[in-house]
């Protein structure tokens, strides 16, 4: 039976660990070849290695457009096109506005913002080639609310939900299609250098509210495998009417709110 992705070529960013990584599995698992593309050169080698001749690994730094330039040619040289980008890779800064410094704030919109948009910009000719291609940008839930201790990283977040939704106006006319997911779960690597010792960084992602138990009870790895879930849908062709949107994967975080004492709680 042919997988979800049978036939299809991705790129995805940041996949030598973490949400990446799962996704770019995810993805092969359904049919997909994949490249993947990370700054972390061992680490993604021995992803591509565990994924067979389904995969390559690339070095790529999201925030140099040569790098871009030569990550979408080996991409379409070793596997003969490009259907689909994954922009991935980010990094997170928490501290109040008040704290965070010019250089860290400059930083994440370097990596979170500008990586894919010089992501779009060097993919764009050969998802246009491909036909029916489709970029899928991985944002967060701080993208859709307000919350404390996140200015830059969430500021570089609502940058991209807007970005893209101007790449589906522009890429639609070559039949590209370009969406944002937004989880609350992520890779524990960006947040354990702000957890304090003794807390498993794997299970503070979006946990802080029990509004969904049966997602509160999940694993981990449970909880980013419904990221990839929903990044293989606008992956697929199984979702050609969707562009320009925001999919919510927050185990209801943005839209829920339990009042105690009230009927229903």
């Amino acid at each position: 039976m042919a997988g979800r992705l049978e036939g299809k070529v991705a790129l995805v960013t940041g996949a030598a660990r973490g949400t990446g990584e799962v996704i770019a599995r995810r993805f092969v698992d359904e049919g997909a070849r994949v490249a993947i593309g990370d700054v972390l050169d061992e680490p993604a080698a021995q992803v591509a290695a565990s994924l067979g001749d389904a995969a390559m690994a690339l070095h790529l730094d999201v925030t140099s457009p040569e790098d871009w330039r030569a990550a979408v040619d080996a991409t379409v040289a070793r596997f003969g096109k490009l259907d689909v980008l994954v922009n991935n890779a980010a990094v997170l800064h928490l501290a109040a506005l008040e704290d965070t410094p010019p250089d860290a704030f400059e930083r994440l919109l370097r990596v979170n913002l500008m990586g894919p948009f010089l992501g779009m910009q060097a993919a764009a000719p050969a998802l246009r080639d491909a036909g029916r291609g489709a970029i899928v940008n991985v944002g967060s839930v701080d993208a859709l609310q307000g919350k404390n201790g996140v200015a830059a990283y969430a500021a570089s977040k609502w940058g991209l939900r807007g970005l893209a939704k101007v790449a589906a106006v522009e890429l639609g006319r070559g039949g590209t299609r370009v969406n944002t997911v937004c989880p609350e779960a992520g890779s524990g690597d960006m947040i354990r250098p702000y957890v304090p010792e003794g807390v498993d960084p794997e299970f503070v992602h979006g946990l802080g509210q029990p509004f969904l138990r049966y997602q509160r009870d999940r694993e981990h790895g449970e909880r980013l495998g419904d990221v990839a879930n929903m990044v293989l849908f606008l992956a697929s062709d199984e979702s050609l009417s969707c562009t320009g949107s925001d999919f919510a994967v927050d185990s209801g975080n943005t839209e829920l709110n339990r009042v105690k004492g009230a009927p229903g709680a």
